[in-house]
């Protein structure tokens, strides 16, 4: 049975593992139960890997910003840690995974963006990641957070296995780029229970 749609796309096969994939970016999540490996790219933004171990489910999440300043439908957007996680958890449960099951690792937080209100965004985005599978109870097995670099983060949740690929500094430039286009991106607007996209 397929995974439910997620919104991240399906790539034949990865370079590096030479194995189907698929490739989640900022703002996305995927989940599967099927032999299929997630990657990521990651400056400042975090991913968290979820695995129901018993259930043979898993899925990642990559957000941007730890927090929205917006409670409104503008902070309903999977760029932000607390919704990111939301969407990922349920569906999680939608496969048959169980919330007390569950086990995370964590990656990302790179010092690849300028300072925010004094604080950089990797930090808060990791440690936005840890408070929340904190509270939700949630076990972290792994983690490789922080630092100056970007990584790849390859995902294959049928065994729990992470690699983690640290970039050279002129392959971090362009996920600079990259997440800041995606932070700059104004989310989705819903008025009267219609969502208005591009």
């Amino acid at each position: 049975m397929p995974a439910p749609t997620s919104s991240a796309e399906a790539d034949s096969r990865d370079s590096d593992f030479g194995r189907p994939s698929v490739r989640v970016q900022p703002g996305e999540h995927y989940v599967t139960r099927r032999d299929e490996l997630i990657v990521t790219v990651l400056g400042s933004c975090v991913a968290v890997c979820l695995r129901d171990a018993e259930r043979g489910v898993g899925g990642l999440n990559h957000f941007l910003l730890a927090e929205s300043a917006d409670d409104g439908p503008a902070g309903a957007s999977a760029r932000y840690g607390a919704y990111a996680m939301e969407l990922l958890i349920n569906d999680l449960l939608k496969l048959g995974a169980r919330r007390e099951r569950l086990q995370a690792k964590v990656f990302g937080g790179g010092r690849v963006l300028p300072a925010l209100n004094g604080r950089l965004i990797g930090e808060r985005n990791a440690a936005f990641a840890f408070d929340y599978l904190k509270t939700e109870g949630i076990a972290v097995l792994a983690r490789d957070v922080l630092g100056e670099t970007a990584r790849k983060i390859a995902f294959l949740p049928s065994s729990g296995r992470v690699w983690v690929r640290r970039l050279e500094r002129s392959q971090g430039g362009a996920v600079f780029g990259a997440e800041r286009r995606w932070a700059a991106r104004q989310p989705p607007q819903a008025d009267g229970g219609v969502e208005l996209f591009k």
